[in-house]
């Protein structure tokens, strides 16, 4: 049961939030079609404290999922770590898998994430870039001992894509979207 009221509460909450305009643009931000959009001219500062807000809020939700696309078949799966190196938001997963392969083929995605009090969600949008740093990777691992049973930094399957390009939404049924770019 509760795992429908998950279910139902983030289609819900996706679908407020494509529906919710902001009210007042973000720090640095104009509005364009009733949208927040950063300017161009947005601090490396902003952008990287935009990144740790949103980095904040995917370990908070403990899962988030991703969406890709096979040629026009959508794709979701269930994420649950990210980390920030070097500057960068990284996810990872298999390159055995089918979702390394669709982003290998198409790097954009959009993940979303929702608290577990059901009442806040985010979406992220950009595109991932695959980075085959053998230190990233360790790092990667090193942060998270349960995936080094799983994957090694120098097996060729573990993957590590940053987001580039990346806007996050920050949504509530409490208040208006708040948009960001990092």
């Amino acid at each position: 049961m509760k795992k429908i009221l998950f279910v139902m509460a983030a289609v819900i909450a996706m679908m407020a939030c494509n529906n919710k305009q902001a009210d007042t643009p973000a720090t640095g931000g104009d509005e364009v079609n009733n949208e927040v959009v950063e300017n161009d001219t947005t601090s490396q500062e902003m952008k990287e404290a935009n990144m740790q807000e949103v980095q904040a809020f995917l370990k908070e939700c403990n899962a988030f999922f991703i969406a890709t696309a096979d040629g026009d078949q959508p794709h979701v799966r269930p994420f649950g770590v990210s980390e920030i190196i070097d500057g960068r938001l990284y996810i990872m997963t298999g390159k055995v898998k089918d979702v390394y392969k669709q982003m290998a083929a198409n790097g954009k995605f959009e993940i979303c994430a929702l608290k577990p009090s059901g009442s806040e969600w985010i979406r992220v949008s950009g595109t991932l870039v695959n980075d085959e740093t053998l230190s990233v990777k360790e790092e990667f691992l090193n942060r998270n001992e349960g995936l080094k049973s799983m994957y090694k930094a120098d097996d060729d399957n573990m993957a590590v894509l940053y987001i580039t390009n990346g806007t996050a939404r920050f949504c509530s049924f409490a208040g208006p979207e708040r948009k960001v770019r990092f």
